[in-house]
């Protein structure tokens, strides 16, 4: 797997491109994105492979002392010096506007020049093999039960190249991902939906793990065929790890993205260093901090990826940030400045966002609860950043009683309440540990980029409805 060529062929051409720009701006950046991204799809009638969202093109990032701008373009080849003029005249504002922009420190453009590359394994799958594999997935799904009305097995992997260049800095990053996923459409007097999700930088990897799991998703159709609503109230729960990753998500994920710190959108800016969940909790955020969707070598502000500790043993320590947020409060950028594509604003975003695994047993976890109720599955998610209330909802629950999993099942299952007191009420954090590369995340309505879900099992006391 190669960095991308075109890309490669532009080094010369983003610094001279910012060479001409820093005639005017006392920073400028220049990002070059190439993203190619497949998708393979088979179902009971139909199979398909097809390319899926990509991107190619260029943002320029520039700092004139006191404010930030940004510009996207296509292409960046050409006469230089009038590609500059026109980025210059793009930037002009009326003193109207510029008396209401924030202003930010000077930034430092430290040196390094380094490539970056994670290897995969997308060159050994033609198109017709993973074609092939998901028609097989979904006519064994299909065959499985006379109930199944239809199956959906699909693989999507992508691969990203990314060039960053500074006057000082030249940095390229080369990896991919890929996501698997299985889904059936089960009717036995009530129709249902039930899936299993993958996530992986090795297609074998996610081949083999979609390849045993048809059973256990045609047996939670069966289940979920049966599942009644929740009586609503309050009770213990035990979060799965994609349900313990939606929590850390919503509750301070958002919460703790510090551009929303210099809008005052967000209550995390004024409890930092208090304790905002139980002395057993400790979460964590950054792209070097777990492998899995969200795991870059840097980001779209040439930042190096991180590992940042959000909440240590209950106390609010940090915050995410990207680099026009970090130089507007006077902190360091922590590697989270991230692009719906080169075409949108860079924003504070989280990449992989999880509880530190504790020191609990799952099967002790369970065993303490009289009655009460094990959540799985993510579905969405919802916070209000500036009054921390949280909603979640799981796919499914399956209810505990005396200290032991029933076969009764519940769904659909909403958490909601006050983020400090549902994470002041963990109790138990299992020692196991695991994070899932599907995710999508928005910021409000838009600007999606990858997240990944999960973490250790955790117990805690919640309001469910």
């Amino acid at each position: 797997m190669a960095f991308s060529a075109y890309l490669d062929g532009k080094r010369k051409d983003c610094a001279e491109l910012v060479a001409a720009l820093r005639k005017k701006f006392s920073y400028v950046s220049v990002l070059g994105t190439d993203v190619r991204a497949s998708a393979y799809r088979a179902d009971r009638k139909s199979s398909m492979a097809q390319d899926a969202a990509g991107e190619c093109g260029f943002v320029v990032k520039m700092h004139d002392g006191g404010a930030f701008y940004e510009y996207s373009l296509d292409d960046i080849s050409g006469d230089k010096e009038a590609l500059a003029a026109k980025i210059i005249a793009a930037t002009e504002t009326d003193a109207a506007l510029c008396g209401r922009m924030i202003s930010a420190d000077v930034l430092r453009d430290e040196p390094l020049k380094e490539d970056f590359v994670r290897e995969t394994d997308f060159a050994s799958y033609g198109d017709a093999e993973l074609l092939d594999i998901c028609r097989e997935l979904s006519a064994e799904l299909c065959k499985a039960d006379e109930k199944v009305l239809n199956a959906f097995a699909m693989i999507q992997p992508y691969t990203v190249s990314k060039l960053f260049v500074t006057e000082k800095r030249e940095l390229s990053q080369h990896y991919g991902w890929a996501n698997g996923i299985l889904m059936v459409i089960y009717n036995d007097g009530k129709m249902v939906q039930a899936r299993e999700v993958q996530g992986s930088d090795k297609l074998a990897e996610i081949i083999a793990s979609l390849r045993a799991s048809t059973g256990k998703v045609i047996d939670l159709a069966r289940h979920l065929t049966k599942a009644k609503p929740i009586e609503p109230g309050v009770y213990d729960v035990i979060t799965d790890s994609s349900i313990s990753g939606l929590i850390a998500h919503e509750a301070f994920g958002h919460g703790v993205e510090m551009d929303q710190f210099v809008k005052d959108r967000a209550m995390a800016k004024d409890c930092m260093g208090e304790y905002v969940a139980s002395p057993i909790t400790n979460m964590r955020d950054g792209a070097a901090a777990a492998h899995s969707v969200a795991s870059y070598f840097f980001d779209d502000d040439g930042v190096l990826a991180h590992d940042t500790q959000i909440i240590r043993d209950g106390v609010l320590v940090a915050g995410l940030s990207d680099l026009a947020s970090a130089s507007q409060l006077g902190t360091e950028p922590t590697g989270n400045g991230r692009r719906d594509s080169y075409k949108r604003k860079a924003y504070s975003r989280m990449t992989n966002t999880f509880f530190c695994p504790g020191k609990d047993k799952l099967e002790d976890m369970i065993a303490s609860i009289k009655h009460g109720y094990m959540l799985f599955e993510t579905n969405n998610g919802m916070e209000d950043p500036k009054n921390w209330q949280i909603q979640c909802t799981a796919e499914y629950g399956i209810e505990i009683v005396d200290g032991k999993l029933t076969d009764n099942y519940v769904s659909p299952v909403v958490m909601s309440g006050s983020v400090p007191e549902l994470l002041k009420s963990i109790s138990m954090v299992s020692d196991n540990f695991n994070v899932i590369g599907a995710g999508m995340c928005g910021k409000g309505y838009k600007e999606w980029v990858r997240v990944s879900d999960g973490g250790p099992n955790l117990k805690v006391r919640v309001k469910l409805g």
